[in-house]
């Protein structure tokens, strides 16, 4: 399996809720860049977070990438949601190229529940940054971080 997990690109400061916040033009090109490494990769499907700001990072990879398929939008994928939970829906789901498309501290700490088996040492993930995870199953513990790309870094 492997899992790709992209936070969302630098979102507007001010919006009428935090759900509501739209990518800034810097928060495009950094999903720009981050979508061109997905070049080539036989992705399965794109889930994404309800917010705005994902949405919008999610269909920029998908423009980028021609990907057919639609954009999944999961309740599961928003910043306090419980890294246990997406693995349960990861398990239940089954696919194995996925992109996930969501929010710090989240991605950060669901990285890190993949690859350390506790949610004590979350991966640093910017605006933009883009994980790639791969092992047998998205079990705690049984990943192994195969690249990071912080943009413009």
């Amino acid at each position: 399996m492997r899992l790709w997990l992209l936070r969302h690109g630098e979102a507007e400061r001010q919006a009428r809720s935090d759900a509501e916040r739209p990518l800034t033009p810097q928060g495009r090109r950094e999903v720009l860049y981050s979508a061109a490494r997905l070049r080539g990769q036989p992705l399965g499907a794109i889930l994404a977070s309800p917010y705005v700001r994902a949405q919008q990072s999610a269909e920029l990879v998908r423009e980028v990438l021609g990907f057919a398929g639609p954009i999944d939008t999961v309740p599961w994928l928003t910043p306090d949601c419980d890294p246990r939970e997406v693995l349960r829906q990861l398990d239940r789901l089954g696919a194995t190229e996925l992109l996930l498309v969501g929010h710090q501290p989240l991605l950060g700490n669901l990285a890190g529940l993949l690859v350390e088996g506790h949610r004590e040492a979350p991966v640093p993930m910017r605006t933009a940054s883009l994980a790639e995870l791969e092992g047998e199953m998205p079990v705690a513990g049984l990943m192994q971080l195969s690249a990071m790309l912080h943009p413009f870094s």
